[in-house]
């Protein structure tokens, strides 16, 4: 065999490994590129429905459920809690929820639930973005002897009742907001999927 024979064979080699190498570091370099396309872990995360079982929470008890980053309050309710929002309307800012704090199958009563005993919020303050402490103890020493029962701002002092509704007189300037939520079964409940789409 002849040294040109050698050579284009070696030629041929070289270009070859050099070809399969450059596909190799292309296509390694192109996974990465295509897969930032897609939204990361935490990304999809954020706007995924949360689920909640509610059924071990007792009467006045309230558990708390992070949906988008934000602390969603779920409250059980007594029925005197239930008599007692009607008796709040004369000191609340927005009794009937005018302003729209809420899904539209949500309704603008003192209720303010889809099922009454279960009340569903956002756990932040409408003026600063604080988040208000569960107070649902009536007439106590420092709330008064009208209080009955609701959420207290401490950083500024705001007061909601226990639908979430703002008093008036306070830096808050509207009710807490009610994400979508809707009913997968009696016990379990899901934030961030609207109810109409059940």
């Amino acid at each position: 065999m002849s040294n040109d024979g050698v050579n284009k064979g070696r030629r041929r080699l070289l270009i070859g490994a050099t070809s399969a190498v450059g596909a190799v570091g292309a296509v390694g370099a192109a996974v990465p590129f295509v897969a930032s396309w897609n939204p990361s872990a935490k990304a999809k995360a954020a706007g995924a429905p949360a689920t909640a079982d509610i059924s071990k929470l007792e009467v006045g008890q309230q558990m708390i459920v992070e949906w988008r980053g934000k602390p969603v309050w779920i409250v059980r309710r007594s029925e005197e809690a239930l008599e007692n929002l009607e008796k709040l309307n004369d000191r609340l800012a927005d009794p009937l929820s005018e302003k729209p704090q809420q899904p539209d199958y949500v309704p603008n009563t003192p209720v303010r639930a889809l099922r009454p005993e279960i009340m569903v919020m956002v756990g932040i303050c409408t003026h600063l973005g604080c988040s208000p402490t569960y107070r649902p103890e009536v007439a106590p020493e420092d709330l008064g002897p009208d209080w009955l029962g609701g959420f207290f701002c401490p950083c500024h002092g705001s007061k909601f009742d226990l639908s979430g509704r703002v008093y008036k007189g306070v830096p808050a300037p509207t009710n807490l907001v009610i994400p979508p939520h809707s009913y997968e079964d009696d016990n379990t409940l899901v934030i961030g999927v609207d109810q109409e789409a059940v």
